[in-house]
Order: C-alpha cells, then sequence, then structure tokens
C-alpha cells in the first residue's frame, strides 16, 4: 500500500487512504493525549485539531460504512483513493495471498482486479492477473495497471 500511495505522490496525485480495523475493538490511538482526544473520552461523538495545515479528525458511531467513509472522503477532494480491508464490499481489489491457505479469499472477495503472492501458489492463478510478491517491479506494474483502469 505505501508504494502505491509513494508512487502516486511522485505523480503529483493527491492520495487519501481508508483502512479498516478488522481486529475487534477500536483501533490504537497513536496520538499523544491533547485537548481533542480529552473532548472525546468526555463525550464529544466529534472531535479534532488543525495546527499548520494538519488536520486530526476523530468521530465515533456505532459504525462506519465504507459508504459513509468514501462520502467524508471525496469532501477533500483526493485524485485517488486507496482502500484497505472491506474484502466484502464491491470494489475493485488486490488480493494478497501469504500462501496457498489464502486461496479461498480468491472465491469470498468479488471485483478482483489482480492477486499477488508467493511463486509458489502461480500455479493455482488463472483467473486473475497474478503478480509476484518477491519481484520487486511487483508494486509499479500493479499501479500502472490501476491507473489505466481510472
Amino acid at each position: 500500500m505505501e508504494k502505491l500511495i509513494h508512487f502516486s505522490a511522485q505523480d503529483g496525485l493527491q492520495a487519501a487512504t481508508i483502512k479498516h480495523h478488522g481486529h475487534g475493538g477500536y483501533p490504537a490511538n497513536d496520538f499523544p493525549p491533547t485537548d481533542s482526544s480529552r473532548h472525546s473520552r468526555a463525550g464529544a461523538f466529534l472531535s479534532s485539531v488543525e495546527g499548520d495545515g494538519q488536520l486530526y479528525l476523530q468521530a465515533v458511531q456505532e459504525s462506519w460504512s465504507l459508504a459513509d467513509l468514501l462520502h467524508l472522503y471525496r469532501q477533500f477532494q483526493p485524485d485517488i483513493i486507496f482502500v484497505e480491508g472491506y474484502k466484502r464490499e464491491d470494489y475493485p481489489k488486490v488480493v494478497l495471498l501469504r500462501d496457498k491457505h489464502d486461496l479461498h479469499l480468491l472465491s469470498e472477495c468479488s471485483n478482483i482486479f489482480c492477486a499477488v503472492g508467493p511463486s509458489s501458489i502461480a500455479c493455482y492463478m488463472n483467473e486473475f492477473p497474478f503478480y509476484r510478491m518477491d519481484d520487486p517491479h511487483t508494486p509499479k506494474h500493479i499501479y500502472q495497471k490501476v491507473m489505466s483502469s481510472v
């Protein structure tokens, strides 16, 4: 993901990312305690802090659908939005396969753009374009493929 973002920045695009925290519970808050985080703990459902053009926004509600997040992100007018996770959603996706035990993801996901995995599973790939994760050119090839489709 970081390499795709980096290539976007090199091309002068404003990239945005959405990451689904699929591990249960709240995502880790990497920020030190601030007034805005204390406001959240006190009960504010939405708080933010801005400084020198950088905005940190924290919002709490029952759940956030991908559609909700995309709507929010569009207010910032990004050139491209990369989404990590949300496997059940019907957006074009790159499926990362760590080994043959992850092959089930290919039947569980829809709208597969391509798959990335170790060379050892290339023989199972006949439905989707496949890129080897050990090939240093893979991220650039995927980026070019993504950009040619938008």
